[in-house]
């Protein structure tokens, strides 16, 4: 059982990694969704705040209304008083009271509306602020990372060329070899046909002294000797 307990850790280490290395090679597209989805939280916010601005105005609409319902029946109770007509005052009276009772509720339903759209116009003034905020940490991370698999690319490019480059070094020292080779040949040919040629024997005569050189000051030697 020890051992059991022990292969299925590993499994789910193997699984944890596994998902780790998928979130690091997708990271930058799950932030940017990220933003995205927060967008569009973002735009369902403002569609709520419309709604509920829409309900402000409605209410505020229905508290004018009662309040000049009231006022005109509050002429009505003092009409009916001057007229000395009190039952008629008392239902009046009875009606105002149930009027101002609608307009209390519908005050305190107006007073949490202005709260409610004052909340919402935070929250979404700060989240904008908040996603400008990832959107341009965004931008940099993108900016960064092209910089990075430019750097790379790079790199690899030098390498690669480092490596041509030192073949092509080895290309030319082996030119520059056969080429000397070629030389030296050409070179021993030429002191070899000239061992085999008269004027290679008449060198070797000159310089062991049997013959002597036939230069400007032989001859001028020899007419001096003449005259």
């Amino acid at each position: 059982m020890n051992i059991l307990k022990k292969l299925l850790t590993a499994l789910r280490g193997g699984a944890r990694e596994a998902g780790e290395a998928v979130i690091d090679a997708n990271a930058m597209r799950i932030y940017e969704q990220e933003i995205v989805d927060a967008r569009n939280h973002i735009g369902q916010a403002k569609e709520s705040l419309t709604t509920v601005m829409a309900q402000d105005m409605q209410v505020k609409r229905e508290l004018e209304a009662l309040t000049s319902e009231i006022a005109k029946h509050e002429v009505y109770a003092t009409e009916a008083l001057n007229k000395g007509n009190e039952a008629l005052a008392l239902e009046v009276a009875e009606k105002i009271a149930k009027l101002e009772n609608e307009l209390k509720q519908l005050s305190e339903r107006k007073d949490e509306l202005v709260k409610q759209i004052d909340s919402l116009k935070t929250q979404i003034r700060n989240g904008e602020k908040t996603i400008a905020e990832h959107e341009r940490q965004l931008a940099m991370v993108k900016t960064t990372d092209s910089v990075q698999k430019a750097t790379i690319a790079i790199s690899e490019n030098i390498a690669a060329n480092n490596s041509q480059l030192n073949s092509a070094k080895d290309s030319l020292e082996r030119i520059r070899k056969r080429q000397q080779e070629t030389s030296d040949k050409l070179v021993a040919g030429a002191e070899l046909a000239e061992e085999n040629s008269d004027a290679g024997l008449k060198q070797k005569l000159q310089e062991a002294g049997i013959v002597e050189e036939n230069t400007g000051a032989a001859v001028l030697a020899r007419l001096k000797a003449k005259s």
